[in-house]
């Protein structure tokens, strides 16, 4: 993998792990190797369209697990759909 490659995922793992710090120090990075804007922003679309899907397939399991989602279905996750299907 090369160094341009490394660079943008670290700003995507960056995104989805919620790290200010690390955010601020990987778009500094790639700004200043020469890695395009809108490049950039892709990646941080990518990573917030992962994280949305986490997001909402915990929040449906906590409210499943309390039995307060009367639209979840029993099961677990290999039986259901995962935010990553």
């Amino acid at each position: 993998m090369d160094d341009r490659m490394k660079k943008m995922l670290a700003v995507s793992a960056s995104v989805g792990a919620n790290c200010h710090p690390c955010l601020e120090y990987h778009i500094g990075k790639a700004l200043e190797s020469g890695i395009d804007r809108g490049e950039i922003t892709e990646a941080v679309e990518i990573a917030r369209t992962v994280r949305r899907g986490a997001t909402a397939s915990m929040d449906k399991l906590a409210l499943k697990l309390l039995g307060n989602d009367p639209s979840a279905q029993t099961g677990d996750c290999r039986e259901t759909s995962c935010c990553c299907s």
